[in-house]
């Protein structure tokens, strides 16, 4: 003989355990709407206490995932509409892959859409601002893909490469002020201090230290007279 009645206290959403499950069956028993209404809200604020990954959920996925607990049998006043017990379990829609191969690699699609809304900015200076950023990135992504052999001017080539000749800058202006190192590797090398103030202050810790010895030398006469 088959047994075709449901199992009781059957967990739907089992990420919230078999409490909440029961406390939903609990308020879709309730009577009075007014009361299951609070209910639920109470209930809604439970979930999030008790597993605090959800507070940063919105509480529409909160009600929905609560009428879903229900059966879509729950019947309160909420802030947001039942879901669609249609969508449940429904396949995504499949993402599609962005066409065309990636001409340098170690760059990424990313530049070369940079590189696209550069050719657009029509203010000679906001160009060169742009460019400068995006010649930062690609040194950054070049240097880890080659550390030994690099030059800003194969930034610039590769520039002039992706942007089909529209976009250039000067080299002696880039490698002059240090255009493509990033402004904290600027204020690194502005704030080395020179060898000679180095060797001014080692020569300072030489003096001092014999003159220590001199005197030690003075006292151990004295000890010996």
């Amino acid at each position: 003989m088959v047994n075709n009645e449901k199992p009781k206290n059957k967990v739907i959403l089992k990420e919230y355990g078999k409490n909440i499950q029961k406390l939903v069956d609990y308020v879709k028993t309730v009577p009075d709407q007014e009361k299951r209404t609070e209910y639920a809200y109470a209930l809604v604020e439970l979930m999030k206490q008790l597993n605090p990954l959800l507070k940063t959920e919105s509480d529409q996925k909160l009600w929905d995932d609560m009428y879903i607990m229900s059966d879509f049998s729950l019947e309160v006043d909420s802030p947001f509409p039942m879901p669609e017990k249609e969508l449940l379990g429904k396949k995504p829609l499949p993402i599609g892959y962005p066409k065309g191969e990636v001409r340098y690699k170690h760059y990424g699609r990313n530049i070369e859409k940079l590189i696209a809304k550069a050719i657009e900015i029509e203010d000679d200076q906001e160009q060169e601002t742009a460019l400068i950023y995006i010649g930062q990135l690609m040194r950054s992504f070049h240097s880890t893909w080659n550390r030994e052999n690099f030059d800003d001017a194969i930034i610039i080539d590769d520039i002039k490469s992706l942007s089909k000749g529209k976009l250039h800058i000067d080299l002696e202006k880039v490698k002059e002020n240090g255009l493509f190192e990033t402004s904290m590797r600027r204020d690194f090398k502005s704030n080395v201090p020179n060898n000679s103030g180095n060797n001014s202050n080692s020569g300072g810790r030489r003096n001092y230290s014999g003159g220590k010895r001199r005197n030690n030398g003075s006292n151990s006469k004295k000890r010996r007279n």
